[in-house]
């Protein structure tokens, strides 16, 4: 039997704010547009969450709801060299790490758990391990959820938080037991769009989808694949691995899962640029270029689409990319204000990655296409050093 951990790091770019400020610890930390903008909250501090601030809540709301609240741009930057730290930590327990994000990732512990005394313990020394060098070392908190596989980790991870370990059941009967009174938002899959359509039918709880024949699940949802997702869900069945990080990027992509699911185009193209910014600031990282830019994008229905295409030359700079992106996404998505089809989940990276914008060849007369590549770049590595000292741009 696997053992798996999922480590989420508690309110992370508030903690890392006030660790690296005192004078913000034990208030509460808002990190994202200051609070006359119209802007969104990126995370914010334990402290403001009792006044019911949320993250992807509007800036303006949460100044309304938490007025002392201090307000600060994210710096980026920080953020990144505080994960490193703790990437290097959950290193030192098992060589199996998958990143799902910044602050957050899963570890196949399996292997590691004889260096650790083997038995029950074992996993629960690498959590506490884990737990108390992240406290020591980066200055923030981590919660863990210990589970025979990645689902039923992470829903460990939120039972306890912030900075608590849950060990899951690990047989059968037991997991489908300890599901079965939970809601069924818990579970991968369910947004507040398939959630209300559950709820219509008086489907409420894992325990309720565990009962349902599966035919009827599959009209509901409208997909016969999502529903036998979902009810294997409901019973905490998963079979998908820990995937550690390739040593070599062949790729690199971000991925954004709405908290609902969204209807308005001009909301969901509006994150597909921050994802574009994103990956353009990653990719710049090192000395690239890639060749081909590809849009990923889910609906209410787990109906997903992926659409590729060609640079016209290979391209590392935000421009370049961000009209690629909408190139696709135009012809992915109709120009609508509300969307026929939910869309739950949006995607965009670039691959076919090489170490030269050209063929190498020199050229005997001036280029013009590779002074505008010039410049490109030039303006998305300004961009990115500002990005870098926290300053939004």
């Amino acid at each position: 039997m696997a053992t798996i951990l999922h480590v989420d790091m508690d309110a992370f770019f508030a903690s890392v704010e006030q660790y690296a400020h005192p004078e913000l610890r034990g208030r509460p930390v808002i990190v994202g547009s200051g609070p006359h903008e119209r802007g969104v909250v990126s995370t914010c501090s334990y402290e403001a969450r009792k006044f019911g601030v949320r993250s992807a809540m509007p800036s303006r709301t949460a100044y309304a709801l938490c007025p002392q609240a201090v307000f600060v741009r994210p710096n980026m930057r920080l953020y990144e060299e505080t994960s490193q730290k703790a990437f290097g930590i959950f290193e030192r327990f098992t060589p199996l790490v998958e990143a799902v994000s910044i602050d957050e990732a899963f570890l196949d512990a399996t292997g590691a758990l004889h260096l650790f005394g083997g038995g029950e313990s074992a996993a629960m020394r690498i959590a506490e391990g884990i737990r108390s060098a992240v406290r020591a070392e980066c200055g923030v908190t981590c919660s863990v959820g210990i589970a025979p596989n990645r689902l039923l980790a992470k829903i460990g991870s939120e039972l306890n938080k912030p900075d608590g370990v849950t060990v899951m059941p690990s047989e059968p009967v037991a997991i489908a037991e300890f599901l079965a009174q939970k809601p069924v938002r818990i579970l991968w899959g369910v947004g507040g769009h398939v959630e209300e359509a559950l709820s219509t039918y008086g489907l409420h709880t894992c325990g309720d989808i565990q009962k349902l024949p599966l035919d009827q699940l599959a009209t509901i949802l409208g997909s016969h694949i999502a529903a036998e997702s979902l009810q294997d869900f409901a019973f905490g069945r998963d079979t998908s691995e820990v995937v550690p990080d390739p040593p070599e990027e062949k790729s690199v992509s971000r991925e954004h899962t709405f908290a609902e699911d969204e209807t308005k185009r001009e909301t969901v193209r509006a994150e597909l640029l921050k994802l574009v910014a994103d990956v353009g600031r990653r990719f710049r990282t090192s000395e690239r270029w890639a060749r081909t830019a590809r849009l990923k994008l889910r609906d209410a229905n787990f109906h997903t689409v992926s659409r590729q295409a060609q640079f016209e030359r290979p391209a590392r700079d935000d421009v370049t990319f961000r009209e690629k992106a909408l190139e696709l996404f135009d012809g992915a998505i109709r120009p609508s204000k509300t969307l026929s089809r939910p869309i739950r989940l949006i995607g965009f990276g670039v691959s076919n990655i090489q170490n030269a914008p050209d063929d190498g060849m020199p050229s005997l007369f001036p280029d013009p296409a590779e002074e505008r590549r010039r410049k490109l770049e030039r303006l998305s590595d300004a961009l990115d050093s500002l990005r870098n000292r926290g300053l939004e741009v």
